[in-house]
C-alpha cells in the first residue's frame, strides 16, 4: 500500500518548489465537483493509457488523491506496477483537505480559467459585450471575428460570420486576416478565457489593429438572445503566412521578455537521458501539421489548447517544458504565456523542422494488450441477426453524438454496472474512438461478465460509420447524471442550460478571488 501524507506535508510540498505531480483518480465529471488547485485528472479507467504521457519521469513526486472512496490507493498501486517509484496518497482526500482549512476547486483546467482572469486584470484586456458586438455588425464596422477554439467547438457553435483561428495560431496568422490596422479585431471563443489570451496575445504582441475580446464569449451571445451559427468552416488560410518574419520578430520579443529559454537538439536529447528531471515536448502546430511530420517523441499539444487546459498536458509542476514548430513563433507565443503561468523552465527548440521525420498522430505511450478482432463484416452480420451487444468506451458526450443503434455506454473499471445487460450468447463487440487501445485494455474485464465470445470491433465505431453502416446519435443517452467521465459544459446539458452558463460565466469570473484565498498561483 502507498504511503499517505497529510494535507499540511502536501500543502508544504507544493510550496517547496521541487518538482511534483498531484493527480486525480476520479473519472472527470467526479474531479470536477471538487479538487486541488494543482491537480491533474487522471482517471483509474483511463490510467494505463494516459499516466506515461502525464507523468514522463517514473522517479518523480507523485500525490494521488480523490474524495476519500480508496480510488487512490487503487490508482497509486497500479502507478507502482509501472515502475514509478515516489508515490504517495492523500490521507482522507478531498474532504481532509477542506476540513485542513484548504480550498477546493469545482470545475475542469482551472489553473489555466484562473490564469486568464487574472491576464484580464492585469493586462486591463478590453472587451465588448455581445449587444455592443450585435450594434458594431450592423453598423457595417470594418472588423473581423475571430474564434480562438479548435475547429470541432467552432463547428458546433460560432459567432455569426465568425472565422476559426484556434489561439495558437492568432499571432501568427493575423497579418493574412487583417492586413489593414484600422480593421477591428474581435477574438471570441465559448466563455471567457480563450478570449481573452487570445485577445492579450495579439496585444502583448503589437499587432497595430486594436484587438478586443468577447466578453464571455458565445455563451453571452446566446443569453443576449442573439442565435449563435452552426456548422460553420470559415477558417484561416493554411500555410506559411506572407507576413511570418514580422510575427517571429514580434514573438522573439515575448520570448525575451519573459525569460523563455532557447536550446538545440544536442541539449533536448541531454536532457531526454537525465532521469533527475521530469522532461516535456509539445509540438503545438495544428494536428494536421504534426501528423504530416514531426519530431520523433513529443506530443501533439496545439499552442491556444494546451494554454487553455493545461492540467491536462503537464501535471508535473516545475519540469522542464520544451515547445517545437517548424518556424519558431507559435512555440514562442506558447511558451511566454506559460512561463506567466509559472511553468519557469519553457523553452523553445531552434530548428526544429530538420527533423519532422515522424509521421502519424499522437499515440499515448505503453503497450496495450492484443485481444481478438472481431471482423466488421461478422460484427454486422450478428447486429442483423440480433446477436451482437457493442459496448463502446467513447465519452460519454461523444457517445451520445453517434453510436452503433443499441450500443452500451460503458466506463472502464465500472463495467460491472452493464452486467445485467450483456448476452450469454452471440458477439459482445468492445469498441473505443482511441484505435481500440482502451477497448483492448478491457476486453478481459468485460469477458469475466459474460460467457458470450468477446473482442474488440474492427476499426471500432469510426469503421462501422466508413463502412456505410448506421449510427444513432441522442442527447440523453447517456443521461446528464450519468455522465461522470466528462465535465458537462452548460451547453452539452440537457437542462437548465441558460442557468448553468450564468453560474459558469459566474464561477469563471470569482476564480482571481479563489486563487488568492488558495496563495499556490504564481502567476506572472
Amino acid at each position: 500500500m502507498a504511503k499517505e501524507v497529510a494535507p499540511d506535508a502536501l500543502k508544504a510540498m507544493i510550496r517547496d518548489g521541487a518538482e511534483l505531480a498531484i493527480v486525480d483518480a476520479r473519472e472527470e465529471g467526479e474531479f470536477g465537483s471538487g479538487h486541488l488547485f494543482w491537480a491533474s485528472p487522471l482517471p483509474r479507467s483511463r490510467l494505463p493509457l494516459f499516466a506515461r504521457a502525464l507523468l514522463p519521469n517514473t522517479g518523480a513526486r507523485i500525490v494521488v488523491t480523490d474524495d476519500g472512496r480508496g480510488l487512490a490507493q487503487e490508482a497509486a498501486a497500479e502507478l507502482e506496477t509501472m515502475g514509478y517509484g515516489n508515490v504517495a496518497v492523500l490521507a482522507g482526500g478531498t474532504p481532509a483537505w477542506k476540513a485542513a482549512g484548504y480550498v477546493l476547486f469545482t470545475g475542469v483546467n482551472v489553473p489555466s480559467k484562473a490564469f486568464g482572469e487574472w491576464v484580464e486584470h492585469h493586462y486591463g484586456t478590453p472587451s465588448v459585450d455581445a449587444a455592443e458586438l450585435k450594434a458594431l455588425m450592423d453598423a457595417g464596422t470594418d472588423m473581423v471575428v475571430l474564434d480562438s477554439r479548435p475547429l470541432d467547438e467552432f463547428r458546433r457553435m460560432s459567432i455569426p460570420t465568425g472565422i476559426n483561428v484556434p489561439g495558437g495560431e492568432l499571432a501568427y496568422r493575423i497579418g493574412a486576416l487583417a492586413p489593414d490596422p484600422g480593421t477591428l479585431v474581435v477574438v471570441n471563443c465559448a466563455g471567457r478565457t480563450r478570449s481573452i489570451l487570445g485577445a492579450e496575445s495579439l496585444r502583448s504582441a503589437g499587432v497595430p489593429n486594436r484587438v478586443v475580446a468577447l466578453r464571455n464569449g458565445t455563451m453571452g451571445w446566446e443569453l443576449a438572445g442573439f442565435t449563435c451559427a452552426r456548422g460553420e468552416t470559415a477558417r484561416y488560410p493554411e500555410g506559411r503566412p506572407a507576413d511570418a518574419e514580422a510575427a517571429f520578430a514580434r514573438a522573439e520579443a515575448l520570448r525575451l521578455k519573459h525569460k523563455v529559454g532557447l536550446i538545440d537538439r544536442a541539449t533536448l536529447d541531454a536532457w531526454r537521458k537525465d532521469t533527475s528531471r521530469t522532461l516535456y515536448v509539445f509540438d503545438v502546430r495544428d494536428p494536421a501539421e504534426y501528423a504530416a511530420g514531426h519530431l520523433a517523441g513529443a506530443r501533439s499539444a496545439p499552442g491556444g489548447q494546451l494554454v487553455q487546459a493545461t492540467d491536462g498536458w503537464i501535471a508535473v509542476r516545475g519540469a522542464r517544458v520544451v515547445l517545437v514548430d517548424d518556424d519558431g513563433v507559435r512555440a514562442r507565443m506558447t511558451a511566454q504565456w506559460l512561463a506567466q503561468m509559472g511553468h519557469r523552465d519553457a523553452h523553445v527548440l531552434e530548428g526544429a523542422a530538420e527533423d519532422f521525420t515522424a509521421t502519424g498522430p499522437w499515440v499515448p505511450p505503453g503497450e496495450v494488450p492484443e485481444a481478438e478482432t472481431i471482423p466488421l463484416r461478422e460484427a454486422h452480420a450478428a447486429w442483423q441477426a440480433g446477436r451482437l451487444r457493442v459496448v463502446d468506451l467513447a465519452r460519454s458526450i461523444d457517445f451520445r453524438d453517434g453510436h452503433i443503434p443499441g450500443a452500451l455506454w460503458g466506463v472502464r473499471t465500472r463495467l460491472a454496472a452493464l452486467a445485467d445487460r450483456l448476452p450469454e450468447t452471440g458477439i459482445v463487440a468492445v469498441t473505443s474512438p482511441d484505435q481500440n487501445r482502451l477497448a483492448r485494455l478491457a476486453v478481459e474485464e468485460v469477458a469475466e461478465l459474460t460467457p458470450a465470445r468477446v473482442g474488440v470491433l474492427e476499426r471500432g465505431t469510426a469503421g462501422w460509420a466508413a463502412g456505410g453502416l448506421p449510427l444513432e446519435a441522442d442527447r440523453t443517452n447517456p443521461p446528464d447524471e450519468a455522465c461522470i467521465d466528462f465535465y458537462l459544459r452548460p451547453y452539452d446539458r440537457n437542462s437548465g442550460v441558460e442557468e448553468a452558463m450564468q453560474a459558469y460565466l459566474s464561477w469563471e469570473i470569482d476564480l482571481v478571488h479563489e486563487i488568492e484565498r488558495d496563495g499556490d498561483a504564481a502567476f506572472g
